[in-house]
């Protein structure tokens, strides 16, 4: 997550209770921006998704809610940063997806242990991360 070649900014503790949205849920504001630096935008995402569906909505939803993001950022990146090519982010961040999970799911197992969050979905991310680790 490191090393990856399109940073941002992250928020750090981008969980539901630090998200206020509007009635129609159409404006948000982020709140508790203590975590704050750059890094790979796949961890805030990862971190979002994990504080608000439960291990079988993962399952279900990732693709599309991955899908849904990454419309979502190419259409804000050319906008914004016409300069940037949304594809390559794309196809970066894309993969590292369940390297975030994956990294939040190191954290909880060291913090709680029994944290709710630990669920076959996590481990099953977690499994696929470490079979493609380069083996020394």
């Amino acid at each position: 997550l490191n090393e990856a070649r399109y940073l941002t900014f992250v928020h750090g503790d981008a969980k539901l209770a630090n998200f206020c949205f509007s009635y129609n849920g159409k404006k948000v504001a982020a709140v508790d921006f203590q975590y704050v630096g750059g890094g790979c935008g796949m961890k805030d995402v990862a971190y979002f998704i994990s504080s608000c569906l439960n291990e079988n909505e993962c399952e279900r939803l990732e693709d599309e809610l991955l899908n849904y993001y990454f419309k979502s950022l190419s259409q804000a990146l050319t906008q914004y940063q016409p300069q940037i090519d949304t594809a390559a982010v794309e196809a970066e961040w894309r993969t590292l997806y369940p390297v975030a999970w994956t990294d939040f799911y190191r954290f909880l197992k060291g913090w709680s242990p029994s944290h709710w969050k630990i669920h076959s979905y996590s481990e099953r991310l977690a499994r696929e991360v470490i079979s493609q680790l380069p083996v020394e």
